[in-house]
């Protein structure tokens, strides 16, 4: 009976310590938590982790499903996971290949800073390694747009398609861009321009994890490497030569990227189309996933 009741409080105090740890991550790092649900959730929509060897080392890609490959690129300081509610709707008719860019994720560099060509070099070896010789779709939001369309130039042969959400390869003009904010005032107004303003209100627990990721997180690692990133920027005569179908879908409440980014791009490309998400910002896959697959259906669906 005794030895009964030292395994149940034994039982007790664990329950008790993971109800704390779990608080205490909901209270303090909320957007770590919500990262590891999101990546076991393609764990359970069926992909697998594998790693694949880079210059910048070891990357981190989720892979499964079955048919024309379709990669899909997340943005600057998130991960894999950001597709989550998207992967289950394509991966029935597609095969998937969802890493971590450099730097994110479970992908190297693990510190310091993210350069944007270790972030190129970690695409290109993902696709060596898991769609050797294979044409794909790539599929980007934000930074990962910008991968897509320099990957979509450099190895036009490898691309069917690059499909730029909320993001490109060419100079950006929102000089009011807020995205390493200091302070929880900042955080929301950074917040602001990245949903539409009928989204709920993002807690003020959320916003001050928001300023300790800005401080310390992948975003701030990447952006220390701003110097570098001209040389990887496209301008108007690469943008007509590229031979690349284009399809731009855009977030119209997004006013960190606004939608006449897209519109120049647009006007630049030989072959581009342009579809927008009304009510939806600038990370269209977790804010209305719905229409965001809806669109991806669309262009994935038609002949380049």
């Amino acid at each position: 009976m005794r030895a009964r009741v030292i395994v149940l409080i034994a039982v007790l105090a664990t329950v008790a310590a993971v109800a704390v740890w779990v608080g205490w991550m909901v209270r303090y790092r909320p957007l770590t938590l919500f990262a590891w649900q999101t990546r076991a959730a393609l764990r359970t929509a069926g992909l697998r982790k594998v790693h694949v060897s880079a210059p910048a080392g070891e990357q981190t890609v989720f892979v499964g499903g079955r048919g024309p490959v379709v990669v899909l690129l997340h943005g600057a300081g998130d991960n894999a996971g950001t597709w989550f509610k998207v992967v289950p709707e394509l991966i029935g008719s597609h095969r998937l290949v969802v890493p971590d860019l450099a730097g994110h994720g479970g992908s190297a560099p693990r510190s310091g800073p993210i350069d944007i060509a270790d972030v190129l070099g970690g695409v290109e070896a993902d696709l060596d390694a898991v769609a050797p010789g294979e044409k794909v779709v790539l599929v980007g939001n934000s930074l990962g747009a910008w991968i897509a369309m320099l990957v979509a130039q450099r190895h036009p042969e490898r691309v069917a398609m690059a499909v730029c959400v909320d993001g490109g390869a060419i100079r950006g003009s929102n000089l009011s861009a807020r995205v390493l904010p200091q302070n929880r005032r900042e955080a929301r107004e950074s917040v602001a321009q990245t949903r539409d303003p009928a989204s709920p209100p993002i807690p003020a627990w959320v916003l001050d994890d928001i300023v300790r990721q800005a401080r310390e997180g992948p975003l701030a690692r990447f952006a220390a490497t701003a110097a570098t990133m001209g040389g990887f920027v496209l301008d108007d005569d690469q943008l007509r030569a590229l031979r690349v179908p284009v399809r731009l879908i855009w977030g119209a409440s997004d006013r960190l990227v606004p939608l006449d980014y897209a519109r120049r791009m647009q006007a630049a490309l030989p072959d581009a189309t342009l579809v927008t998400l009304d009510r939806c910002g600038h990370v269209p896959q977790v804010e209305c996933p719905d229409r965001l697959v809806a669109a991806l259906h669309q262009v994935l669906g038609a002949k380049p």
